[in-house]
């Protein structure tokens, strides 16, 4: 949406949303006296309220101020071209409330009051919440949506770990990777060790070969290790337990295994289709994992940041400074979007092993002294500048390009060639 000039509000309106009802002040512009009223949360009540004002306003914008930026009542308020809305986070508004009520005291129409009068007074410092386009929208709660799942995953994991360190640890030594589809597969059927000792070999060999367990001599040396294992407990409560939680959070693993696989699917078909997909797929390392974060990490609109350093801040890769008197410190950011800063945090460590200067820099700051995630964030202080870039002029990246500029700037960063050493790529200080 445009952005609207001061004289062509037809009202300002604050909304202070709650679970049931929300209540919301409105002024209209030429005004000072406030409407005040309950609104349900309801779809009904919320597009009669909406309409109203389109009627009232023969459909001239009204700004409408609420500490929300996605959720049910943003949804349902988008939906109306002539509402503009303003979201402000909550960390602002409690702020500014402990500006004038020192005390603590709140109330739904103290706090909408204190919204409508940031809306009017400091609405330069807002900024109106512009939707994305559909499919990057679709994009972002996919790939939201799938971290979530991973996150879930690991942490059910973690607990089948602990579960099993309990009854049954052989398990934990035997694989690498405790909720492998296999080893959910050998709990599912077996799962506790008596059980386990009580199968055949020969069935044994079976299950792993029907597992794609191809090694004979891994496979010989997991069934003698199964037949040669020592029980942790004989406690019959522990086993039992246990053994039933083993079970219980397989069943939970494998149904997040396919839940992920499905997001996987419907991402790389809606990223696929994406016009902007091929400036993500230039960037080295990226993957089919994070290319479609990084695209909705920046988005289409190309007014969202006017410089990398807005995108640098608000991501939370840039550190903060304080300063006072003659004290000056620089720490982590720590009020940011947390998964947009993992997602540049996580493509700059893969970008280290696939960009020549990206490892460059990353050696670097090793042999400075950081510690490898703030090396890691610092490259990715710096990719965010490339990415900026790459984003602003429509135009992907190319590594032989950047490389280039950099010897023509003499950069520390180019001079290092790569060398093999234990089994991966490594940048050697000769020059080549």
């Amino acid at each position: 949406m445009a952005e609207t000039s001061e004289l062509e509000w037809a009202a300002f309106a604050a909304i202070d949303w709650a679970d049931q009802k929300h209540f919301w002040i409105l002024v209209p512009t030429g005004s000072r006296q406030q409407e005040t009223g309950e609104l349900e949360n309801t779809p009904e009540a919320v597009d009669a309220w909406a309409a109203n004002l389109a009627t009232r306003f023969d459909g001239r914008p009204v700004a409408v101020c609420l500490e929300q930026s996605r959720g049910s009542l943003v949804y349902m308020l988008t939906k109306h071209a002539h509402l503009v809305l303003f979201p402000v986070h909550p960390t602002t508004s409690a702020r500014y409330r402990e500006t004038f009520y020192p005390s603590g005291a709140k109330s739904d129409p103290s706090d909408t009051a204190l919204l409508l009068e940031l809306l009017v007074h400091h609405r330069d410092r807002l900024r109106p919440l512009r939707p994305d386009t559909t499919e990057t929208r679709l994009l972002r709660l996919l790939v939201e949506h799938r971290r979530r799942m991973v996150d879930e995953k690991t942490r059910h994991s973690n607990r089948l770990t602990a579960c099993l360190k309990l009854y049954f640890p052989q398990i934990l030594r035997w694989f690498d990777d405790v909720d492998a589809p296999l080893v959910c597969a050998l709990l599912e059927r077996w799962p506790s060790l008596e059980q386990l000792r009580r199968a055949n070999p020969s069935v044994l060999r079976k299950f792993f070969h029907e597992h794609n367990c191809r090694s004979e001599d891994l496979i010989q040396e997991r069934i003698q290790a199964v037949y040669a294992a020592t029980p942790a407990t004989r406690d019959a409560a522990i086993l039992e337990a246990e053994s039933l939680t083993a079970s219980q959070l397989v069943v939970i693993l494998e149904g997040l295994r396919r839940n992920v696989a499905e997001l996987d699917r419907r991402i790389a078909q809606v990223y696929g289709k994406h016009e902007e997909a091929f400036l993500y797929a230039s960037l080295p390392g990226a993957g089919p994992a994070l290319e479609p974060r990084l695209l909705v990490a920046m988005g289409t609109d190309r007014d969202r940041y006017q410089a990398a350093a807005a995108l640098q801040c608000y991501s939370g890769i840039a550190p903060v400074t304080e300063r006072s008197g003659h004290s000056q410190w620089v720490h982590f950011r720590w009020a940011c979007p947390k998964y947009l800063r993992q997602t540049f945090h996580e493509y700059a460590s893969h970008s280290i092993g696939y960009s020549e200067w990206a490892r460059a820099y990353y050696d670097r700051q090793r042999e400075a002294g950081k510690s490898h995630h703030a090396a890691v964030r610092s490259l990715a202080f710096k990719w965010i500048r490339v990415i900026f870039r790459c984003w602003k002029d429509h135009k992907p990246y190319d590594e032989q390009a950047y490389l280039r500029t950099l010897q023509r700037r003499a950069s520390p960063l180019t001079g290092r060639k790569w060398e093999p050493a234990a089994g991966f790529q490594k940048l050697s200080a000769n020059p080549s």
